[in-house]
């Protein structure tokens, strides 16, 4: 009940942040250089047909008028229409969004496989083998950008032995979507029994997950090994080495207390990876939110440029109250606070 009442307080505060953003995001894209109407004309546009389509969009009122018609239409489910593609914002965000979340959940699945691992046996022994490698993959994995990475992998692993597919989106031309069911075509084949369809979307991702997984795994080692290396120095673990326990045993005891801080590290990745990895989507032509909100604010499209803010907003905190759900199951202290 206690872990109940606090998730309902948070979703409560969830409403008036997600105002504020907002407020925050409407006004500040209005400072953009840059009028829609314009450029949904093209250059060969009278000014009088501008300037009466400015009237229709309501662009000539004042920006606070322009904002309480936003949130009355968004009060109703409305995020307008993007004049680049003419479909609802809505739509577009719905086709657009799990092709990044995809990626992103697989991608930090990858770096919790690496960065977990590594970094609990090199907290546990800080003059090892492991400790060493540790510090030679933080310095190489946390300097490389993650596009140049994903070119050098292409480059490698397509151009050169030909062993992956080309980095073309999704699925190859040659294969249909699966029928829609999570957004995830990984899933979706596989639900639907698709094999042939799942052999392509898993083949698609082989690049783009091992790009942001090596990239990104860095922070989750690097905490795992911080915190890994504070507990070390902790009661419990004197008085586990002093019983005699075995090393396994005890770096299960460890990682098991050190995990809500990993945990909090994954959630900050995942919400920042939404709003982030546009460049990765664009070289491997992934067709995600965050070629489509890069393409939105180049093109003055403000309805577009407003439904992704508050998508990646609404995205992030979810993410960030399973994290602290996950971290009250995790942390009996945190319960009893």
């Amino acid at each position: 009940m206690q872990i109940l009442r606090y998730l309902s307080v948070r979703l409560l505060f969830a409403v008036p942040q997600l105002l504020g953003i907002a407020a925050v995001a409407f006004f500040l894209l209005k400072l953009i250089p840059g009028d829609p109407a314009p450029m949904m004309l093209g250059p060969l546009a009278t000014q009088e047909a501008v300037t009466k389509l400015r009237v229709e969009m309501g662009l000539d009122q004042p920006l606070p008028t322009q904002f309480l018609a936003y949130l009355g239409r968004l009060a109703h489910g409305d995020l307008g229409t993007s004049w680049q593609t003419t479909n609802p914002v809505l739509i577009d965000i719905a086709q657009r969004l799990p092709a990044t979340l995809e990626l992103v959940t697989l991608s930090l699945v990858l770096a919790l496989a690496i960065g977990l691992p590594l970094g609990l046996l090199a907290g546990r022994k800080s003059d090892g083998i492991s400790a060493r490698f540790a510090d030679v993959f933080s310095v190489v994995a946390g300097a490389l950008p993650d596009f140049w990475l994903a070119l050098v992998l292409i480059f490698i692993f397509y151009s050169i032995f030909n062993i992956v597919p080309p980095p073309i989106g999704r699925l190859d031309f040659a294969v249909f979507p699966p029928t829609a069911i999570t957004g995830s075509y990984v899933i979706d084949a596989m639900l639907s029994g698709d094999f042939a369809t799942f052999k392509a979307a898993a083949g698609q991702l082989i690049l783009p997950v091992a790009t942001l997984g090596l990239i990104y795994s860095v922070p989750v080692l690097t905490m795992t090994r911080t915190t890994v290396s504070r507990l070390n120095d902790s009661d419990f673990v004197r008085f586990a080495d002093a019983k005699g326990l075995s090393p396994s045993r005890v770096s299960r005891h460890v990682l098991r207390n050190a995990m809500p801080s990993v945990v909090t590290v994954i959630g900050i990745l995942y919400s920042t990876l939404v709003g982030s990895v546009v460049l990765v989507e664009v070289v491997f032509a992934w067709g995600g939110i965050g070629q489509y909100a890069v393409s939105a604010v180049l093109n003055a499209d403000i309805n577009a440029s407003l439904g992704f803010i508050l998508a990646a907003a609404v995205v992030s905190l979810l993410v960030h109250l399973i994290v602290d759900f996950i971290a009250l199951l995790l942390d009996p202290r945190l319960r009893s606070q």
